[in-house]
């Protein structure tokens, strides 16, 4: 049976990422607006009420109105915004985050796509809080850059006009809005100390957590490390846990897909570990994540539509 999907505020980059991924699906019907009628709150409204599955690539307070306009007990949600991501209610949309989870997602009726670096960092550190190969109250640090992509928009406006298109830290205040999602899907009792950065790079991104193996309660190696990402993502088609001994990651390694790559580098001599993630800021970071879960909870192969 086809579903009807409705993607609000489609013009963005998220939206249309989600856009490109679903053309040409003859499982799906995708209703859409007339330029004059996209903020159209009645028209929207309407749209919203007459879809199975709506995907909101909105602002934060916009997102929780759309929700508002929901008043049939039918048509489910697909949040890409921050407004839900740890919510009651609402499911966490990274199905690989627990073995079973992607069935919690399946059953959901509202479910709040993840951020594009909580996507690394969890990806990286959940399987080992789980493991209890880092406890839960162990002060975790990550560092990150991101392509210019990632801040809409007016950032890819800003930094193709820039003359100085440098490397550029950012969220210095430590209150970064992913920092309460990071936090909460990985089990730790603490935030961790989230250091992002942008590149000059128009999409791909780099999550890396430092580890000194050698002070944590059980000392694991780096072959245990690995292990344990290893048996996590196993028969993924998503996730791939390669090898660590290399020279060094390109931040594009991704780019343009929906994979995500997981390495365990570092020294054993000196018991230091450098967990990486590589992933698509826009893929598996945003709107290849939301029609794998739009897949998931239509019943149809998680991959479809997907850049892999």
């Amino acid at each position: 049976m086809t579903k009807t999907i409705f993607i609000d505020g489609g013009a963005g980059t998220t939206g249309l990422e989600i856009t490109d991924r679903l053309a040409g699906r003859a499982d799906l019907n995708i209703l859409t607006l007339a330029e004059d009628r996209r903020k159209d709150a009645g028209a929207r409204r309407e749209a919203i009420n007459d879809a199975d599955f709506v995907i909101l690539c909105l602002p934060d307070e916009a997102a929780r109105e759309a929700v508002a306009l929901i008043d049939n007990d039918r048509t489910r949600v697909v949040d890409a915004s921050t407004a839900h991501r740890t919510a009651d209610g609402w499911v966490y949309g990274l199905p690989e985050l627990e073995p079973g989870h992607a069935e919690r997602i399946a059953r959901a009726r509202y479910v709040s796509n993840p951020g594009c670096y909580p996507t690394g960092f969890l990806a990286l550190v959940r399987p080992l809080v789980r493991a209890g190969l880092i406890p839960a109250d162990w002060p975790v640090s990550v560092n990150a850059a991101s392509g210019y992509s990632g801040g809409g928009k007016a950032m890819i406006a800003e930094y193709e006009s820039a003359t100085n298109r440098a490397f550029r830290p950012y969220g210095l205040s430590l209150a970064h809005k992913h920092a309460p999602e990071m936090q909460r899907h990985s089990g730790l009792v603490h935030a961790p100390i989230f250091a992002p950065a942008v590149v000059d790079t128009y999409r791909g991104m780099v999550v890396e957590v430092p580890l000194a193996l050698h002070a944590l309660p059980g000392r694991p190696t780096l072959e245990r490390i690995a292990e344990t990402l290893g048996e996590a993502y196993a028969g993924s088609p998503i996730v791939t846990v390669a090898p660590g001994d290399i020279g060094a990651v390109n931040i594009e390694e991704n780019a343009g897909t929906d994979r995500m790559t997981l390495r365990v580098c570092g020294n054993a001599a000196t018991g230091q570990a450098r967990l990486i993630a590589t992933l698509d800021n826009l893929g598996k970071g945003a709107g290849g994540a939301a029609v794998q879960n739009l897949n998931i909870m239509a019943g149809l192969d998680p991959t479809a539509g997907l850049v892999l």
